[in-house]
């Protein structure tokens, strides 16, 4: 793209100014002329401010952003890439477009161009989705959780928010965009080697009204989305939802969700784990599973309780019966130290 379209693109973005904030940057907010954010990756936080009003160029031109803790700064396209985490800047371009709702740009004649998009469905996609989204914290993602009763959100770097992730049906369908929780999938070494979405509804109610609105891509075989630092002590499940309502009641016991019943069977131990929980739904594919890693935890020399939920899942019973009723019904389940250790001194 030549120049002056860049430049042009920017003079665009600045005259909505606010509006692009309120976009890729929804961890900030408005404070006089100025958009506060932590910094251009959408981080919570001050440190960074955007001009909202101010002359299309030259000194104190809306659009241009500095961060006071970084020395960064630059103008809306700037804001775009690194939040979006694009870095061809043809892509930041056509984002910058699609936003403004203008056709997007075409190849430029006589010119090779190298394919930067990785494989559909890959690890390295999975990768690039995950740092194409944006914390967590004060998104539809969150109050998705939150109206699921989950409220214990600390240590939950794993799981991130797209405002418009693709949703494809099958390959004779056109592609629609709904926001989606993110999760990345790692290794026992943290190494992202896979993501889960999750695309919710546009108010963050439930899920989205699609047929299938949970989806996995890239190596899962063994590995998990994980919360908390590796331990001796771990809890293991099926689902993000239900890992995160056992948190409510075991905040600094170690988690993982292997996202399906087949991979939790599979899921990699650690080499200091000594007592495995595995918190089992209750289904004939979660009998199954629980039956496997059970063997394969007592092979490894590794100590397996099973923790069963009152009703179908440990979300239906945060939701259903309450978080004390959910907190007593682990409390005798759990072994006797570990009610020390994980409920009494974190209550």
């Amino acid at each position: 793209m030549a120049r002056h379209d860049a430049s042009e693109l920017a003079r665009r973005l600045a005259r909505q100014a606010e509006a692009v904030c309120r976009h890729y940057l929804p961890a900030g907010h408005r404070e006089g002329r100025y958009w506060l954010v932590g910094d251009v990756r959408n981080t919570p936080g001050r440190s960074m401010f955007v001009r909202l009003t101010g002359p299309e160029s030259g000194k104190g031109a809306a659009g241009k952003w500095t961060d006071a803790a970084s020395a960064e700064h630059g103008d809306l396209l700037d804001v775009i890439r690194e939040s979006c985490g694009l870095t061809d800047f043809k892509d930041v371009a056509d984002e910058a477009r699609a936003f403004l709702s203008l056709p997007r740009s075409q190849p430029e004649p006589d010119r090779q161009r190298r394919p930067t998009a990785p494989p559909t469905g890959s690890s390295e996609a999975a990768r690039r989705l995950f740092a194409m989204s944006q914390p967590m914290t004060r998104t539809l993602a969150e109050t998705y959780l939150r109206k699921r009763g989950i409220t214990a959100l600390h240590e939950t770097g794993a799981l991130r928010f797209h405002p418009r992730c693709f949703y494809r049906p099958d390959e004779h369908s056109p592609t629609e965009t709904w926001p989606a929780m993110i999760a990345s999938v790692t290794d026992l070494a943290g190494r992202i080697t896979g993501a889960h979405r999750t695309w919710l509804s546009p108010d963050g109610d439930g899920k989205a009204p699609i047929d299938t609105p949970r989806r996995a891509m890239g190596d899962l075989l063994g590995h998990a989305v994980r919360f908390g630092v590796t331990q001796d002590v771990m809890a293991a499940g099926e689902g993000i939802e239900t890992m995160l309502s056992l948190r409510c009641v075991l905040p600094t016991m170690p988690m993982v969700a292997a996202l399906s019943a087949a991979h939790l069977s599979a899921i990699l131990f650690p080499d200091i784990l000594r007592r495995l929980y595995i918190a089992r739904d209750d289904d004939p594919a979660g009998d199954g599973a629980m039956a496997a890693l059970i063997d394969r935890a007592e092979q490894a020399g590794i100590e397996a309780i099973v923790l069963s939920p009152a009703l179908g899942d440990f979300n239906e019973d945060l939701r259903v019966l309450g978080i004390d009723t959910l907190r007593a019904g682990i409390r005798v389940q759990i072994a006797p130290q570990d009610v020390t250790r994980f409920i009494e001194l974190a209550a």
